[in-house]
């Protein structure tokens, strides 16, 4: 499948979110506040979070993000991620149906652009679609025509299905992993140094 990412800005007073909009031919993905009730009919944050957070997805994720979610944590939850990182929310455009979520934090930044650290999450009863290698390669096709140097992700050894999504996407594993059950890939594209 080709991948063609068409970039949008949301106008939505999100200032830097606003930069990491984009779509690809199933997915639209957005930062999670700023989707219309077109693109995204339910607008409701914490029933997805609940949908989505599942033992099977979270078994590979922080232990606090472990655990059984009720409206008041998946509303803490979203809380937290909102603090730290631009959180980009995945709808599948045909249903208009939320069915992941896409976390970066710009982890640094100089006069050549922006280190990106991506976390990715998508409900179980869409794995095994493409989802998440049409996410990513959107993603780097967004990367690679915004100010950024560098896309990195974390991802536990076990979880052979993100790492082969990652190697797909053109990510290599780092020398720099930061521990014995995660393994860091980065995606690096030219710079004007």
């Amino acid at each position: 499948m080709r991948i063609t990412t068409q970039l949008y800005s949301v106008n939505r007073g999100e200032g830097l979110k606003n930069n990491y909009a984009y779509s690809t031919q199933r997915l639209i993905l957005a930062p999670w506040h700023s989707l219309s009730a077109d693109q995204w009919p339910l607008q409701n944050l914490s029933a997805v979070v609940m949908n989505i957070l599942t033992s099977a997805v979270t078994k590979s994720l922080p232990p606090s993000w472990q655990g059984q979610y009720t409206e008041q944590r998946a509303k803490n939850w979203i809380t937290e991620r909102d603090n730290e990182a631009v959180v980009l929310l995945v709808v599948e455009a045909t249903s208009a149906n939320a069915i992941g979520i896409v976390i970066l934090f710009e982890s640094g930044s100089d006069q050549n652009g922006i280190d990106l650290r991506l976390g990715y999450i998508l409900a179980e009863q869409f794995w095994g679609q493409g989802f998440a290698t049409e996410l990513l390669n959107g993603l780097v096709n967004m990367a690679s025509l915004r100010n950024i140097k560098s896309v990195a992700g974390g991802v536990e050894k076990d979880n052979i299905a993100s790492t082969k999504v990652l190697e797909k996407c053109g990510f290599n594993l780092s020398p720099a992993s930061t521990g014995c059950n995660e393994l860091l890939y980065v995606l690096r594209f030219a710079t004007n140094d």
